[in-house]
């Protein structure tokens, strides 16, 4: 497989995967197997490094998944008109002390819509100390951007792009 540099991959990734917001997460059980929920996320890019966060519910379901096999899926799909497909295969870690969840809150409630938000508006997150809130930090290993001009134009439009850090080769 043909391995594009972080450099390209990781902005094309953090843009198309902001613009769309909502992923499907995928977690797996001690068992193998999966369960999927959609998130809001927020990718940060600053010019060497890429960090996902999702405001999350804590729950005893999602803490053993995280426990077991620390590595997630986030998949995004605009199937409206573009037809842009990303993919971003992490390391996630479910951050549940105070400093990050406030940290967390405040990263969210702070950033323009739509991909900002007020945790307030989700039922029981109250506030960044409520039981129920904390923040899961994406640490991706591996990326992937299909724009859907790609496939529109049998690829004579748009550039198909994937990324795999060397260490998890």
């Amino acid at each position: 497989m043909t391995t594009d540099s972080f450099a390209d991959t990781a902005p094309a990734f953090a843009e198309m995967a902001n613009r769309m917001v909502y992923a499907t997460l995928t977690t797996v059980d001690r068992r193998g197997r999966p369960r999927a929920r959609i998130v809001h996320t927020l990718w940060e890019w600053d010019g060497t490094s890429l960090v996902g966060w999702v405001g999350s519910m804590v729950t005893p379901m999602k803490q053993a998944h995280l426990r077991n096999n620390p590595y997630v899926s986030c998949n995004y799909w605009d199937g409206v008109e573009a037809y842009d497909t990303c993919v971003a295969e992490c390391r996630a870690e479910l951050l549940l002390d105070e400093r990050s969840k406030r940290e967390g809150w405040e990263r969210f409630r702070s950033t323009p819509p739509p991909l900002g938000y007020d945790p307030a508006i989700i039922p029981g997150w109250d506030s960044p100390d409520s039981p129920t809130w904390g923040v899961m930090r994406l640490a991706p290993w591996f990326l992937r951007v299909f724009p859907g001009e790609y496939a529109k134009t049998n690829g004579q439009r748009g550039q198909v792009r994937t990324w795999r850090d060397p260490a998890e080769s």
